[in-house]
This record gives C-alpha cells, structure tokens and sequence, in this order.
C-alpha cells in the first residue's frame, strides 16, 4: 500500500462520537449536581439521548441564593437595557438554531419541520417580550383619580425570586413562554426544566450565558420535578411559583407549601403555547406600589405605600 492509499485510510476512518456533558447552569457557572447523580434522557422510542444532572435540595438552594444576589442588579436595570438583553438571547438563538431544532425533535419526537416551526416561535418569543419591556410599565400603571387635593400615581415593580416549573410537554417554546416574561419584568428565576425531556432547557444556559444576561439572573436545574420544586415552595426567599408543569396532585402540594410565606402562586392552565402570547404571565409577578403626593398649599412632601 502506497502512503497517499495509507493517508486517505487515516483520513477516512471513522470518528468515535463526542457526548455532550449536560451540567446544571447556577450562578452564571455550569456545575454538576451537588449529590454527583445523574438520570438516562431518552426520546420518544426510548433511545438513549444523554445523561441529565438530577440536582438535589441542596442545588435548589443554591439556585436560591444565586437568584437573590442578582436581583438587585438586575431590577434596577432600565427597562430598555433589559429589552435588549432579552433580544441578544434571541440572536444567540438564532446563530444554534440547528441545534435546538435537532434537540426538540429528539426531545418531543417531532419531525425536523415541526421541530424547526417550534424553535422559530421559540425565538420570535423572545423578541416579542424583549420589546414590552420598556412598555408594560405605561400599560399597568399611571394615574389614578382620588377626592382630594393629592397626585394619586401607581408604578409596576417585580416581586422577586420566581420559581418555574417549565411545561413537561413543550420542552422548549413552553419555557420560553413561561421564563421570558418573568424576567422581562425585572424578576430573577429558578427553573426546574422539564423531567422528561431537559436537554433543550440545559442547553439554553450556554444561550444566557453568551448573551449579556447577568450571572444568577436565570438559573437552571433539572432532575425529578417533585423533588426539587417541594424546597422551592417552602423556601422563605422565593417570592413566587408558577406550577405550569406541575400535574393536579403536586400543585396542591406545593401551593400548600407556598402558602407559609404568602408567595404569589400562578396556578397550571391548560396552555396553548403556540398561540400569540399575552401580558398576563408578565402581570403575574408584578407588584403595584402606589405613591400619594399633595398639590396646592398642602406642601411638597409626599408618602407611599
């Protein structure tokens, strides 16, 4: 055999597969889970996808923490720097978009095109909300009339720390549909990604993570839904829970569980996430602070409750 039939060999030869390692995303950072576990990911015919962390109390709180430290930082950001951070998650989306369209079909055993059309809404979500950010405030708030010589003003404000239990079905456009209004609004956010089918929402870390989001801003863990929400609720500093991919019986427990601290609850609703979306999940973790401020000869100061 000849060197050029030798090299041509070598060149050819086949690759062995590289395996994405799937970490959790907490703080900015990717770690693996506290407890070192793992779970199979399968897709819909049963095949094995990859090995998904199965995060622990002890990553929930983590999370916690990682979401409270951002807070700060990020809801007093302006509202136009929060547009478009949220509208360079999307032209990262963009530059992966083959990516996610192969990890959704997997995830959800669609075809490439109905996988694809997924993703594109997915994208255009984004956007959608990157561009209410700087409006939701005039649309919710403004002035009321009262009886009496006073400026009676409200201004929207984000609750806090939201935890978000991502649809179990739509692994990807469902997320984004539950997590983008969250944060649009100046809220931080712990996500537990779908059970069955996390990879979407694992990879959509390394999105936040190149996109300008600060670190802590979202963080994202996976695992056995039940596990991990149940700390959530109870926990004293998260302010609020969307159960959107929580079934009947947990919702009942968790809701049970969130009522110690008086969090806000967004109880699960039939979704069709495909449909055009509205402002209502962005209400949802809004808080009204109203202003009361005398006119005339009552002098300028003012009080607020």
């Amino acid at each position: 055999m000849s060197a050029v039939d030798k090299n041509d060999k070598t060149e050819h030869a086949e690759r062995l597969s590289v395996f994405k390692t799937y970490k959790l995303y907490v703080g900015g950072k990717f770690p693996r889970s506290e407890s070192g576990r793992v779970y199979e990911v399968t897709d819909s015919k049963g095949n094995w996808l990859a090995n998904a962390p199965l995060s622990s109390r002890k990553d929930a709180r983590d999370a916690v923490v990682a979401a409270r430290k951002a807070f700060g930082g990020w809801s007093g950001a302006t509202a136009y720097n929060r547009g478009q951070i949220l509208y360079r998650v999307a032209e990262m989306l963009e530059g992966r978009r083959e990516q996610y369209v192969r990890e959704v079909a997997d995830a959800e055993g669609l075809s490439k095109a109905k996988a694809a059309a997924q993703v594109d809404a997915a994208i255009d979500r984004w956007v959608w909300y990157a561009g209410w950010t700087d409006k939701i405030a005039q649309v919710v708030g403004g002035g009321n009339p009262v009886a009496g010589p006073y400026f009676n003003l409200s201004s929207p404000e984000p609750t806090g720390v939201v935890a978000v239990l991502a649809p179990q079905e739509s692994s990807f456009l469902g997320l984004v549909s539950v997590l983008a209004p969250v944060i649009a609004t100046g809220n931080t956010a712990i996500v537990i990604a779908s059970e069955r089918s996390p990879l979407p929402a694992l990879s959509l870390g390394e999105v936040l993570a190149t996109s300008d989001l600060p670190g802590g801003v979202v963080n994202v863990l996976s695992g056995r839904t039940a596990e991990i929400a149940t700390p959530l609720a109870a926990h004293q500093d998260v302010n609020a829970i969307d159960l959107a991919g929580a079934d009947d019986v947990l919702a009942k427990e968790l809701e049970i569980a969130a009522a110690d601290n008086l969090k806000r609850v967004l109880r699960p609703q039939p979704v069709d996430y495909s449909a055009a979306p509205g402002i209502d999940r962005m209400t949802a973790f809004l808080e009204t602070k109203t202003v009361w401020h005398p006119t005339g000869s009552l002098g300028a100061s003012g009080s607020s409750y």
